[in-house]
C-alpha cells in the first residue's frame, strides 16, 4: 500500500497537480505552518529531553526538572539559546557536544549516567534481507479486497503528501526560498524526489520516508544550497556503520537544538496579518493544530478547512482557488471517515 501510495504521489508530482496544490495553500496558511512546525519541533524536543511528560489530569505537565537528564536537557537550553543569540557559528552542534560531553558525569536516576559510553566507535549494519522487496499486493487480486485497502491508500496519500508540502514549505520559508508571493521555485524537483522516495521506502520495506522536519536545524545552521543535503546524505550512509557512537548521543543533548529551531520557526509568526480575523483564525488553527494533534498533515487540514468556511461566508469566496476548496473537502471527508469509494 504504500507503494502504491508512492506511485499516486509520483502520478500527481509529474504531472504538476501537486505543485499546484501546494500553490493552492493560502499564504498566510503557509505562514502559519511554519510557526506550527517549529512549536511541534520545540514540543517533540521538550519531551524527549523529559522537559514535558504525559499526565493523565492535564494530557501534559512539567517534567522533573531536578531530575538529571533533565536538568541537563535545560542547561543545553540555555547554553544553545545564549550562543545562538551571540550568533556563534555552529551554536547547535556545539550545544549538542558540550552537552553529550557533560553527560557521563550526571546520574541518570537509574543508576546510569545520562551519556553512556560506548563499547565500540563502530559496527555492521543489520541485513535488510527480511524486509527487502517483500512487496504484497494481495489487496488488488480482487474488487473487494482493493475496496477495503482504498481508504488507507488515501490516508496514507494525504498524510505523506500534506507532511512532506509542510515540511517543505516550513523549511523553506525559514531558509528565504520562497517569492514574495509564497512561492517556491523548482518545487517540482523537490516533489519529486519525495514521491521518489516513498516509492523506494516500500521497496527496502520501512515505513514511508518523508521529508524530516529536523532538517531546519541545518538550515539555521546556514545551509541553504543541495550540497548541504548531500553532505547530510553521506553522513547518514556513514551513519549505518556508526551506530553506537551516535546512539551515546543522549536526548538530553539533541532536545535543546529542536526547542531553539523550534523558535526560530516560530518567529515568522509576525508576517501574519493577526488583526484581521478571517486571516488570523485559519493561521491560529493550524499553528496550535499541528502539535497539539501530533501531525502536520491534520494541522494543515483543518487550517484550510477553516479558511474555506470562513471565505465562503463573508464574502472572500475568490482568495482561495478552486483546488484549495476541494483539497479541503478531502480533508473534511478523511476526518469524518466519509469515504465516497467505500471501506
Amino acid at each position: 500500500m504504500v507503494f502504491v501510495n508512492g506511485a499516486v504521489f509520483l502520478l500527481l508530482s509529474v504531472t504538476g497537480i501537486r505543485q499546484k496544490i501546494v500553490d493552492s495553500i493560502p499564504y498566510s496558511l503557509k505562514i502559519a505552518i511554519t510557526c506550527g512546525i517549529g512549536l511541534f519541533i520545540a514540543f517533540i524536543g521538550l519531551k524527549n529531553g523529559g522537559g514535558v511528560v504525559a499526565n493523565a489530569a492535564t494530557f501534559v505537565a512539567p517534567g522533573s526538572f531536578t531530575s538529571g537528564p533533565v536538568a541537563l536537557c535545560l542547561f543545553g537550553i540555555v547554553l544553545t539559546t545564549i550562543l545562538a543569540a551571540r550568533r556563534v557559528p555552529g551554536a547547535i552542534v556545539i550545544g549538542i557536544g558540550i552537552v553529550t560531553l557533560i553527560g557521563p558525569l550526571v546520574p541518570n536516576g537509574t543508576g546510569g549516567t545520562v551519556t553512556t559510553l560506548p563499547q565500540s566507535l563502530t559496527s555492521l549494519p543489520n541485513s535488510p534481507e527480511p524486509v527487502f522487496l517483500k512487496l504484497s499486493f494481495d489487496f488488488l487480486h480482487s474488487a473487494d479486497a482493493f475496496k477495503k485497502a482504498l481508504p488507507l491508500i488515501l490516508t496514507l496519500l494525504l498524510v505523506d503528501m500534506f507532511d512532506n508540502i509542510g515540511t517543505l514549505i516550513g523549511v523553506t520559508k525559514r531558509a528565504g526560498l520562497l517569492d514574495k508571493n509564497g512561492r517556491l521555485p523548482k518545487a517540482g524537483l523537490a516533489l519529486l524526489a519525495d514521491s521518489l522516495a516513498a516509492m523506494l521506502s516500500a521497496l527496502f520495506g520501512t515505513s514511508t520516508v518523508v521529508s524530516y522536519i529536523e532538517s531546519a536545524s541545518g538550515v539555521e545552521a546556514g545551509g541553504r544550497t543541495g550540497l548541504t543535503s548531500l553532505t547530510a546524505a553521506a553522513l547518514m550512509l556513514l551513519a549505518l556503520f556508526a551506530t553506537p557512537l551516535i546512539l551515546a548521543i543522549p536526548a538530553a543533548a539533541t532536545a535543546p537544538a529542536l526547542a531553539i529551531v523550534g523558535i526560530f520557526m516560530l518567529q515568522s509568526v509576525t508576517e501574519i496579518e493577526m488583526a484581521d480575523f478571517v486571516v488570523a483564525a485559519p493561521a491560529a488553527i493550524t499553528i496550535m493544530a499541528i502539535p497539539l494533534t501530533f501531525s502536520i498533515a491534520e494541522g494543515i487540514g483543518l487550517g484550510l478547512i477553516a479558511a474555506a468556511v470562513l471565505a465562503m461566508t463573508t464574502g472572500r469566496s475568490k482568495t482561495i482557488p478552486v483546488i484549495g476548496y476541494a483539497i479541503a473537502g478531502v480533508f473534511f471527508l478523511e476526518f469524518f471517515h466519509i469515504f465516497p469509494f467505500g471501506g
